[in-house]
Formats: C-alpha cells, structure tokens, sequence
C-alpha cells in the first residue's frame, strides 16, 4: 500500500510539474485575416404565377415547366414553394410559387423574356451560389491561418525571438455573404414584376457582385 502512495504521489508531482511548465510559457497571440471574392455560377430564383381557376393555374404551370425547360433548366432544378387562394376576391384569384436554377449556361436573355407573360405575378432571387464554395471557404481559412503566423513571425523578430509550436487556434465568426443581390436589383427589395417597366433590367450574372468570403482565425504560439 505503501508503495502505490508513493507512486501516485510520485505521478502527481510529475503531473503538477508538467503542467506548472507549461503554464509558464511565453506565448503570442495574433488574429490572421483573409479575403476572397467568388464568381457566383448558379442563381436561385422564385417566381409567382395566378390563375382564374385550378385549371388554369395548372395549365399555365405546365407553360412555365416548358418555357424553363426550353431555356435548359431541369425538371430536378424546379421546386414547388407555395399555393394560395384569395377566397375574399370576386375572381378567387389561385396563385403558386415556384423556384428554379440557373447557371451560366443558361441564355438569362432569352428566357427573361419568354416569362414575361400576364400570367407571371412576379419573379425574384431568392439567393445566389458557387457549387465550389465549400472548397473557398477551406482556402480562405488557411490563408487566415497563414497570416497569423506570418504576423506571428515579424512581430517577434522584431524582438529578436521567434515563433514556436501552436498553442491555440481559434475560428473566429466574421461576417461572410453567400447571398447577394444583383446591382440593379438593390433598390427593389420587393418581388421584381416583370412589366414594360422593368423590360430593360439585366437579368444576367454579368449584373451580379460577386459572393464575398471572411474569416479571421486567433492563434497562440509559444515565443522560442
């Protein structure tokens, strides 16, 4: 019994020592920062359409399916949000809203202008993306990383030291936009309706900023 005191005590004072050295170590920390803009190359869009009836609401679907998928968009790319009916309303108006994707082969022209129909209520971006964005995102981190320690470094040989192991590295949550609106689009916050009014606004990706990428990471590294 006598032993095994010894031993424990003997691994507590090893294990306080450990510690205590390593709590006496010198250390810096520093936040790295980095930046990037992405080219968005896909756009989510709503669109609303009415009808008089059930009937032609769904016809006036099916026009939609065919003049989306006549302008290359897939069937799998068009979801179902909405269904609405204004039971208040002399006409009981039937309204639904869909979404579709676009990419950046799709001719935005051409397709703009085949869904201006009466039948079309209104049409807006729900949101914009990069399917490599995942990949972006990794990069700018490690960029973020890297400029700690390159700050790391400068700081401390301007005083004659230099930069040791890790000790701490921290993501720090910072402002990042993966959905923008297009330029022309920022003063109506509202659907966008597509009437004569709004016949010449540019529904192109040529018309929309780019995805903006921010993270800062924190870091401590042991001062040699």
């Amino acid at each position: 019994m006598k032993l095994r005191h010894f031993l424990l005590i003997g691994l507590f004072f090893i294990t306080g020592l450990i510690n205590a050295q390593e709590t006496k170590k010198n250390f810096i920390e520093v936040t790295g920062i980095a930046e990037m803009e992405v080219e968005p190359d896909e756009i989510i869009f709503n669109v609303g359409i009415k009808g008089d009836n059930k009937n032609q609401l769904a016809d006036n679907e099916k026009q939609l399916f065919e003049t989306l998928k006549n302008n290359g968009v897939k069937n799998e790319d068009i979801k179902f949000k909405s269904m609405y009916q204004n039971i208040y309303s002399k006409t009981k108006i039937f309204t639904k809203n869909l979404q579709f994707k676009v990419t950046k082969k799709t001719n935005m022209a051409n397709l703009f202008e085949n869904l201006n129909q009466k039948w079309i209520t209104s049409i807006n971006i729900d949101e914009i993306r990069n399917t490599k964005i995942a990949d972006y995102r990794k990069t700018v981190k490690i960029n973020a990383l890297k400029a700690a320690k390159e700050k790391a470094d400068y700081l401390l040989e301007s005083m004659a030291k230099k930069t040791g192991n890790p000790l701490e590295i921290v993501e720090i949550e910072d402002y990042t936009s993966d959905t923008v609106l297009p330029m022309n689009f920022r003063a109506k916050t509202a659907n966008i309706q597509l009437e004569a009014a709004d016949a010449n606004v540019n529904y192109s990706f040529d018309n929309i900023d780019n995805i903006k990428l921010k993270y800062s990471i924190k870091t401590k590294y042991e001062i040699l």
